[in-house]
């Protein structure tokens, strides 16, 4: 195999074993808006680092987590919050394209960062994303049965002494880490879809959160490698065919669930 191919099934396969289990969490809160909002603000963290000479990953995910941030404390004011972080997300998505376009003399490939180039990514790339996926696996392993808790009841996890507010700045910090390492796989605007289109396959063919969890990285992992051969086999964009191959691992898990419940 070539060595750009291995080095795209490497990236593919570490974005998606983080982000996996974290889109359970992001399924089970409810924060697909979240989500939203913080992988679009990537592109604006994408143009400050270049108007500054600053790594990409590092621009992107400052801006993400900080976005993140804000859109973690408009989900707890309830009403309207969905309108807030809808105008989040678009708004932040549209000032980033913007200030891509306005910085002078900056080449910077917009179709890359919209929908990804895992077939460029470096051998540094392939580091940072191994790096930034197995900080998020390690952060959410070390706080699973708190942020599980937070997210089936706050009064239940006040009441065990969890806080509800740092459980969910965790969180947050967990998704500015994925959406950093994860703009050069699928893109700003398929970000989330990596997230919640494998949480989603998994939450039917599991029990347990540990198990949905599991079967969220297993199918985002299926996802990334049968969206690469996808591309490959039909030079579709990359970023895209995982997307693709994750929606139709959806679609098979509705139709195990269907067989299982048919099932006497």
């Amino acid at each position: 195999m070539p060595e750009f191919l291995i080095r795209a099934a490497l990236a593919g396969v570490g974005v998606a074993l983080a982000a996996g289990p974290l889109g359970a969490l992001i399924l089970w809160r409810r924060l697909v808006y979240f989500g939203d909002a913080t992988a679009h603000a990537a592109l604006l963290g994408v143009a400050l680092a270049v108007a500054s000479d600053l790594p990409v990953v590092l621009g992107a995910g400052i801006v993400a987590l900080a976005v993140a941030a804000l859109a973690a404390r408009l989900t707890v004011r309830g009403r309207g919050m969905e309108t807030a972080l809808g105008v989040l997300a678009h708004g932040a998505l549209a000032l980033g394209l913007v200030a891509v376009a306005l910085i002078p003399g900056a080449r910077v490939d917009l179709s890359a960062l919209l929908f990804g180039d895992i077939l460029a990514v470096t051998g540094v790339d392939l580091a940072v994303i191994w790096g930034g996926a197995l900080a998020v696996l390690a952060l959410l392993a070390w706080r699973w049965n708190r942020l599980v808790t937070a997210t089936l009841s706050e009064d239940l996890a006040a009441a065990e002494g969890i806080d509800p507010d740092r459980e969910r700045m965790i969180l947050t910090l967990a998704l500015a880490l994925v959406v950093a390492v994860a703009l050069k796989v699928v893109g700003a605007l398929l970000i989330t879809a990596l997230l919640i289109v494998p949480a989603a396959a998994a939450r039917g063919l599991s029990r347990t959160p540990e198990g949905m969890a599991l079967a969220a990285a297993g199918v985002a992992v299926a996802a990334a490698l049968g969206g690469l051969a996808l591309s490959l086999s039909t030079d579709a964009p990359a970023g895209p065919s995982v997307v693709v191959a994750a929606v139709v691992a959806f679609a098979l898990s509705l139709v195990v669930g269907g067989v299982r419940q048919l099932r006497p």
